[in-house]
């Protein structure tokens, strides 16, 4: 890395003279110290090598460059650039080095470097090293992280915070916090206990969930209640809950739960309902209905997992509902006008979290 460093200084230097020197500054030790002769009073490189950067990786790197600078301005005279060179440097830490003033060397040939007689800016394609993968955001345990964030996009909070909402680990809620921090959805401020972070890209998170829960198995049993009038499913099947005395979670999902937190069709004449695995038939008993394979009007989706956090009770039905990120996320089936209704939800959520929309399916 260091050689080609160089070789990239000296290109962009016009074949100035680049030489290495000893890396010992007083009580620190650098990847490399370059100076580039030939343009007056030497300048001097202070090089650290990492191998693949994000904004978390390159503020680390940062506070030893700060701390070594210090011993350099007692020991040595001329000027001094910190510079550091890494395989891959996402967006977000090139950034955050040019805002800071750093100069930055990419295996692909890209180099950012200012002094204050020129500005060296020379871009080029970067890719990704194969061997950095991102990990499963959306295990059964990591999805309860993922659906807590959502629910608090742009908000601030501690590790602990999250792990108490979602009803998880606080290992579990730092994996997750970690990797969206690589990824560059997630900001965060303060270090140790003062540690916090925030979701910044809601949207891009809500897509990748999308994306995992339509390929994911699940249950589903069909049921038929008698009612004369069908706009009214789901206040019979609220009334039928409260009669049973249902003693196990459960939510109405869907369609006819999600035109009632954001109202768009004219009618929706069938409903769905999850519910623990293997809690289907006792459900259906308990309200008295009918399996019904064709003709039926009610479905019972048994899912482990986050598909009952965050349920909201709804003060004119009586009945829980998911949380809408849920329903959202099973309006994307398809069927019928459900896509419709899923980007018309999509919309409220976006305006909840009072940032520009982001790209809807």
């Amino acid at each position: 890395m260091l050689d080609l460093l160089r070789q990239s200084l000296t290109e962009a230097f016009g074949g100035a003279q680049v030489e290495a020197r000893s890396t010992i500054i007083t009580s620190g030790r650098l990847n490399g110290l370059l100076e580039i002769h030939g343009y007056g009073e030497p300048i001097s490189v202070a090089v650290e090598v990492i191998r693949t950067a994000y904004p978390r990786d390159v503020h680390r790197v940062i506070w030893h460059l700060d701390e070594l600078e210090l011993c350099w301005g007692k020991a040595k005279s001329g000027h001094l650039i910190k510079l550091i060179a890494a395989e891959h440097l996402s967006p977000g830490a090139k950034s955050t080095l040019k805002d800071k003033g750093y100069a930055f060397f990419e295996r692909s040939g890209s180099l950012f470097l200012r002094t204050k007689k020129m500005l060296i800016n020379i871009e080029r394609p970067s890719k990704l090293p194969s061997r950095v993968r991102s990990i499963d955001l959306f295990t059964e345990a990591r999805e309860g992280a993922v659906h807590g964030l959502l629910k608090n996009a742009f908000q601030w909070m501690a590790g602990a915070d999250l792990a108490e909402q979602s009803q998880t680990s606080t290992y579990t809620c730092s994996v997750v916090l970690q990797e969206l921090e690589r990824r560059e959805w997630c900001e965060t401020q303060g270090a140790g206990r003062t540690k916090r972070r925030r979701l910044v890209q809601p949207g891009k998170l809500l897509d990748d969930w999308a994306e995992h829960w339509q390929q994911r198995g699940m249950s589903r049993s069909r049921w038929y209640v008698f009612i004369e009038n069908p706009h009214l499913l789901i206040d019979r099947l609220a009334c039928l809950v409260k009669e049973s005395d249902v003693d196990f979670p459960w939510a109405f999902t869907g369609a006819a739960a999600a035109n009632i937190y954001a109202p768009l069709l004219t009618s929706v004449d069938s409903a769905e309902i999850i519910v623990p695995p293997g809690y289907a038939v006792i459900l259906g008993m308990a309200l008295k209905m009918k399996p019904a394979p064709k003709g039926s009007n009610v479905t019972i989706v048994e899912r482990g997992g986050t598909s009952l956090q965050f349920r909201e009770l709804h003060t004119l039905y009586s009945a829980s509902f998911a949380s809408p990120y849920i329903q959202y996320l099973d309006l994307l089936d398809g069927r019928g006008r459900n896509k419709e209704l899923a980007v018309h939800l999509r919309e409220q959520l976006e305006q909840k979290w009072g940032r520009p929309k982001t790209s809807s399916r």
